[in-house]
Formats: C-alpha cells, structure tokens, sequence
C-alpha cells in the first residue's frame, strides 16, 4: 500500500520546442507500457473512424468527449483529487481545438488522431473512477497513479509535437496550450501525499498475520473513509465487485479473496449476511449472445471463473485450471487457493470425469469453448525482458546500470505480477549490492525498486534474507531526500514481519527515522511515522524509540492540526505509554491537558485516540486521572460513551468505571 513518491521537478525552458526535445529524449528512454496496452484496450473497444475521417469531425468528437467527462461530479475517493486535476487540465484544450477546425493537412489529422486516443483512454480511466470498486481502487492505488501520470505524459507528447506552425492560432490560446504542456511535464512526476492512515488500515486488514485485522475500529473508519457505510452503498460496491472479478483476468485469487472478504466485513457492521461472491455462479463472457445459458460454477476455476479446458485435482481434492494452478505454485505458494490449507505435495492430477462432463454439456449447449488467449506481450516475453535488465544490473557500465535499475523501479511498481517475475529473475540479491552503490541515482532507483517489491509478501523476506535492512538503514542516514523517504517506506513494508521488526530495531533503524520525524519534509515525517508505529508493536523497540528521543517530535506533531498527523502520532503515543519509560517521558501536564482538549473537541477519530491514551496512563498510575478532571475530562467522556465511535465509547466506558474506582481510593 505504499505509494512511491516521484520527485516533482519543475519544468524548463519557456517555448515549445525546448519542450519537445525534452519529451523526445523521455519518449525513448522512458516508455510507459500500461498505457500502450491501455490504447490498444480503447480501440478495440470503441471504433476508431476511418482514415478518410475529416479534423474537424475529429476535433467535434474530442470537444463532446471533453464536455461528457465534464458532467462526471462524483469519483471514488481515493482518486477524486487526481479525476477533477485530469478533467480541469482537459478542458483547457477546448479553446484550441475550436479554433484549429478547418485545417485539414495530413499533419493536423494525424494530430488529432492521436489527440483522440489520449482522450479516450482518459475517459477510460475517469469512468473506473467514477463507477469502479471502491475496495480495489484504494488497495490499486499505485497503478492507478501510474494510469495517470502515464495520460499526462502522452499528452504531452501528443501536444508538444502539434503542428503549429500550419496552425492559426492566437497567441493567448498558444500560451494556455504552452502552459498546459509545463503543468502536464511537472503532473506526471508528482505524487499527491497518500491518506497514510488509509494505506496503514488497508495493509492491516489484508495481512493474514496482524491481530488487528479485525479490529472493528479499524474497519469502522475504512468503511466511512471509503464511503461504503450505507446499505446502498454496500450493494453498488458488491456489483462493481462483481463485475471486476468477471471483467478483470488478471486479478489473482489472493487479491479477489481479500476483497470480497472486507466487503463482507463492512456488511457485518450494517447487520448484512455476507456473501461469497467469488465462487456464486457467474454468466461467462463467451456467453453474450445468450445470456439465459449460465455455466454451473463446478465448471469454473476458483482462480480464473472461466470454464475449464484441462481440469486437475491438487492434493486437497480441490479442482483447477492447470495452467493457473501451476502459476500459483510457481510464484511461490504451496497452499489451496481455496481453502488455504497447506498442501503435503504440489503434484497435480488430471480430473478426466470432470472434463468428460464439461465437454457433455458444452456439446448438449452447442457451446465451443474459447480459444486459449495469446498476449501480444507474452509472459515468456515479459521474462526475457525482465532477464535483460537483471543482467544489466550487473553491468560494467555505469550508465547501463542506471537505465536498468530504473526501468525496474517502474515495472516493480505497475503490478503483482512484474514483482514476483523480478524476484523470481534473481534480482533482489543485485539491487541490495547495489544499496551501497556510490551513486545516489542508483541508490535511490534500488531502494524503490525493493520498496515495490515488498509490497509481495514472498520478496519481503527473500529482500531481508539478502542483507538488505542495514544497507537501506545507511540510505536513510545519508542518501538524497527522495532516497531517505522511500527508505523509511521500505523499512515500513519490510517491519510488517515480526522478525524485520527486531532485526531493525537492533540494527539502530530507529534514531534515523526520529531524526526524519522531526526534521523531514510532509511525506518525509509521514513515512517515518508509519514506520515507527509499526516498529513500536515491538516492546524492545518502545525502548529504543524514547532513548532515540520520539517523544518530543510525536508532541510537536500534535500541536500543529495542519499537518494533519495527530491520530498517528497519537497511536504511537499509545503504545509508548504501555512502557515504564514512555509513561515517564509523555506523562507531563501539558501532554494530558492536550489529551482533554481532543477528547473534548477533536475529530471523532481524535478523541478515540485521545481516550485510548489516557486510559491506558491511568490504568497504570492513578496520578494522571486526577490531573485530566482537573480539566474537566469527565463530561466529555460521558458524550463520547453515547456519540462516539465503537472503540471510542468502550474506552470512554471504561476510563469512567477507573475515574469511579480512583475516587473511591
């Protein structure tokens, strides 16, 4: 759930030609191949007109394309921000395409030809956003970013190249078109800081290992940061569920099992009964023309739902497409897909009488089966690419070093898949040697690299078997700002094993990211906070935390709400206040007069918090109750026991039954 901050570098020269050169030079270093695959997605889809196709029937379409996504009010959340940027920057375009109608050269066409493919993937993009599910959207929020960034830079691509010198434009319409082009180089190397508290709760609901994946609270505020707290709600996001599993090949059984099962637990809070989406029976996409013929699910492959053509039985008597099983077991598993039991062998036996029958009813339904699809871009192609720059890695060259390392960075990034096809390559042991690399381009690009490959949880321990915790540690003390932020996302990613949490306690990880704390910037703190919350679920590491001296930077943060990092700090607070020594260090006046004043008039999570804090102060020394009704804590606490949230009102409850117990002490 981390999402990797591009370092947002400003745009140069001031005419459209030092621009096109620029985008040129990317253009043959820098391919993005999500978009391409994106392109030729839309055209399949939606008919592109004829060759003979005038501009200006072109340039109509584009304009009522533009004013379309214009009339889109609503996105899901977690893109909404980047949605309204997208179409604010399209709609910029309007008046230069009104007054490019009438030129009718072969170059203005094929401009505009190319105009309108960007536009259609952006309407693409902006319609997932707008009726997509809300679950995959937030746990996909790193690809979409790229699906943006990628749009820009096409964009601008296409717009730097415009024929204008056979264009008459005017000059106030040629400045907003040079402008634009200087906001869509700079956009696509920006990131927007992420809801970290959002990525935090995401990445604790989805591990299989955290105790607080059913933590109530923590589903609560996903729900309501989600907006899925309604029954409505629920039931459009279980449709768009719904068809993401049948129209998404390529989501693996791990991640549609993970969404399923957090719809069904937002469904448990609004009293609904939860559903198994994943295995109902479902209308198979070869079957369009005859939409009353439904395949019996025992027909379909728990991991595909596509119709099975060579069926096997795994060792749990479960039965799978042959060649999807043989993927899961490839990338690393050797458990049931289903039942998540762990397997004895990973042999696969064919299921005959299960084929037999298939091939009965497919006859008896006059149905053919579907013809097994052949990618363009095959897998075996994508190894052999993934090879080369493994190789490469290795290289004598400097400058084929870093080309290599950063076209990593970026295919890491794009999807599950690439991560565990890179690991698999052997390239993680090359990229942790490459930490200590005297090159900070390379140093940064590497320590991404393993930040995206960690987001697998397999590559989260092959990347600490390899070393690489005190390498990215030195990174963190010395590197360059971007290269020191993505280190503390990867010591994030790393500590969610509870053996990376020792190993980097004890490898003096933690002062560096205090320092980082108190001196980084925005993303920079954000990144330190979420690793040290993490960190501190250690109880050794609390020790090491306040000798690193985070007591003082966690107050700071609480005392500046624009930074918009109190609940954090707050919960790191908590669980330094279950140690000797933090309640030593955080128990002065001030601090609990602090805590009232949330508690009295915080956000609802604010005073969850808050109460959490203070209970767990005076559950160990009955000094700080009295000192928080000083300052009149107890009438809060009663509101909160009936306006609260969940966890809020158990705390409050419980803080009160203590405030009753101290006074009759």
């Amino acid at each position: 759930m981390v999402i990797v901050m591009d370092a947002d570098e400003e745009a140069t020269g001031d005419n459209t030609e030092n621009l096109e050169e620029e985008v040129t030079a990317e253009e043959e270093d820098q391919e993005e191949p999500i978009n391409d695959e994106v392109v030729v997605e839309i055209i399949h889809e939606e008919e592109v007109k004829e060759e003979d196709d005038d501009c200006d029937g072109l340039v109509s379409e584009i304009v009522s394309l533009i004013e379309f996504l214009d009339q889109i009010t609503e996105y899901r959340r977690t893109q909404q921000k980047e949605c309204f940027n997208l179409v604010r920057r399209l709609k910029i375009l309007v008046p230069f395409l009104e007054e490019i109608r009438g030129f009718e050269s072969p170059r203005c066409r094929h401009f505009v030809k190319r105009l309108r493919k960007v536009i259609l993937v952006a309407k693409k993009l902006l319609e997932t956003c707008n009726n997509g599910s809300k679950i995959f959207l937030a746990l996909d929020s790193e690809s979409m970013m790229t699906r943006f960034h990628s749009i820009y830079e096409k964009l601008n691509r296409v717009l730097v190249k415009a024929p204008f010198d056979e264009m008459i434009i005017s000059d106030d319409v040629k400045e907003e078109i040079d402008s634009l082009c200087k906001q869509l180089k700079k956009a696509k190397r920006r990131t927007d800081t992420q809801d970290i508290e959002l990525a935090v709760d995401m990445m604790v609901v989805f591990s299989k290992t955290d105790p607080r994946n059913s933590d109530s609270a923590i589903i609560e505020r996903l729900a309501k940061k989600l907006e899925l707290q309604t029954i409505d709600d629920l039931k459009t996001e279980t449709i768009a569920i719904k068809s993401l599993i049948q129209d998404k090949g390529g989501l693996c059984i791990e991640t549609k099992q993970h969404i399923i099962e957090l719809l069904n637990k937002f469904k448990k809070l609004q009293g609904l009964e939860a559903t198994d989406i994943l295995y109902q029976p479902v209308i198979n996409k070869a079957f369009t023309k005859s939409k009353s013929l439904i395949l019996p699910h025992e027909f379909l492959c728990p991991i595909t739902l596509e119709i099975m053509q060579d069926p096997v039985i795994i060792a749990t008597g479960q039965t799978y497409e042959k060649d999807s099983i043989q993927k899961w077991f490839d990338k690393g598993h050797k458990t049931c897909p289903k039942t998540r039991q762990e397997l004895e062998h990973l042999s696969l036996a064919p299921n005959f009488a299960l084929k037999n029958l298939i091939m009965q009813w497919c006859e008896k339904n006059n149905f053919k089966l579907p013809e097994k699809e052949t990618s363009p871009h095959s897998e075996n192609e994508q190894k052999d690419e993934v090879s080369l720059l493994v190789e490469a890695l290795s290289s004598s060259h400097l400058e084929e070093q870093r080309t290599s390392v950063k076209q990593m960075r970026l295919l890491a990034r794009e999807n599950p898949e690439n991560r565990v096809l890179i690991a698999n390559a052997g390239a993680i042991p090359l990229l942790v040697q490459l930490l200590s690399y005297p090159d900070s381009g390379i140093q940064e690009n590497a320590v991404t690299t393993l930040l995206n490959l960690s987001i697998d949880e397999v590559n989260k321990k092959l990347i600490s078997n390899e070393g690489a915790i005190p390498n990215i540690i030195e990174i963190l003390q010395n590197g360059n700002r971007e290269a020191r932020e993505n280190s503390a996302a990867a010591l994030f990613s790393l500590s969610m094993l509870d053996e990376n949490k020792v190993t980097i306690g004890l490898s003096d990880g933690i002062p560096p990211l205090v320092d980082l704390l108190q001196h980084g910037t925005l993303r920079g703190k954000k990144d330190a906070l979420t690793a040290l919350f993490n960190l501190s679920l250690n109880s050794a590491n609390k020790g090491r935390a306040i000798d690193a001296g985070i007591v003082q930077p966690l107050l700071n943060l609480l005392k500046d709400r624009n930074l918009g990092m109190i609940d954090e700090a707050l919960s790191i607070l908590l669980l330094l206040a279950s140690h000797p020594e933090g309640r030593q260090a955080i128990g002065q006046l001030s601090f609990i007069e602090s805590l009232v004043e949330f508690i009295r008039q915080g956000t609802p999570k604010n005073k969850e918090c808050a109460t959490s804090v203070l209970l767990e102060l005076g559950s160990n020394n009955s000094s700080f109750i009295l000192a928080a009704l000083q300052f009149g804590v107890y009438e809060y606490l009663v509101e909160i026991t009936t306006s609260g949230t969940n966890r809020a009102q158990r705390k409050a409850n419980a803080l009160i039954q203590l405030i009753s117990k101290s006074e009759q002490i």
